[in-house]
């Protein structure tokens, strides 16, 4: 898993824009990626397809992909929509993805919670074409299971955005990764709601592998509301 050792005690960044957002454009992911490695990012996060390749073809850091609907649905916080099927594992796959981030939350998968794709074969899909799989959850019992299941690294990337786990503050979840860390074998990676450098700091001394951080870094629509609307 040297993939896996090298994101240790690192930084990555998600770099990532909806299609209705100004940045989506190619060209702008591509720089936006040139800049946060410019600055020290250890790894990257990014959506889809083209921002795999592009990530691929710039750079030799580890690259985590995802798959996520152009349009986020209305009900997204009772739905399964990142890398939710084996399909979407295959196309990181052929993008050259190293690592593979999924719902591994304990939600029934597919159109209406039916005929979807279950957890355990898109852990084991990841597996059999030798790629590290990240398992986005949002409760301590979603990220022991997706560790039993055999996930390689698990992340607290959806706590607070699904309906097992509405956000207690706008800080990130120390408490869950604490748990985490403590319960698991298995790295666990911080992800959501970071938005000072000291929260970094305290990830990294209860135990968090690594540290994913986007919007405080990659979006500027909503950096620039912080500001606007303070308080």
């Amino acid at each position: 898993m040297d993939m896996v050792n090298l994101l240790k005690n690192k930084v990555v960044v998600s770099v990532q824009a909806m299609p209705s957002e100004p940045l989506y454009a190619a060209e702008c992911m591509a720089a936006m990626m040139k800049s946060v490695v410019k600055g020290g990012a250890g790894g990257l996060r990014v959506a889809g397809v083209r921002d795999v390749e592009i990530a691929k073809k710039l750079f030799n850091i580890p690259v985590i992909g995802i798959t996520k609907p152009d349009i986020i649905p209305e009900n997204w916080r009772e739905i399964v929509y990142i890398t939710p099927s084996i399909k979407d594992v295959l196309s990181l796959v052929d993008a050259g993805a190293d690592i593979i981030a999924f719902d591994g939350t304990m939600r029934a998968r597919g159109a209406n919670g039916k005929g979807g794709d279950n957890l355990k074969d898109i852990i084991k899909y990841i597996k059999m074409n030798k790629r590290v799989s990240m398992a986005d959850i949002s409760t301590l019992e979603e990220g022991l299971n997706a560790a039993q299941l055999g996930a390689n690294m698990v992340s607290t990337t959806l706590s607070g955005y699904t309906q097992f786990s509405p956000a207690a503050s706008n800080e990130p979840d120390f408490a869950l990764l604490e748990a985490l860390v403590k319960q698991t074998d298995v790295p666990v990676v911080l992800e959501g709601r970071i938005w000072e450098p000291a929260e970094v700091d305290r990830a990294f001394e209860l135990g968090a592998h690594c540290v994913v951080i986007g919007s405080a870094i990659t979006r500027p629509q909503l950096i620039t509301r912080r500001f606007v609307h303070r308080g």
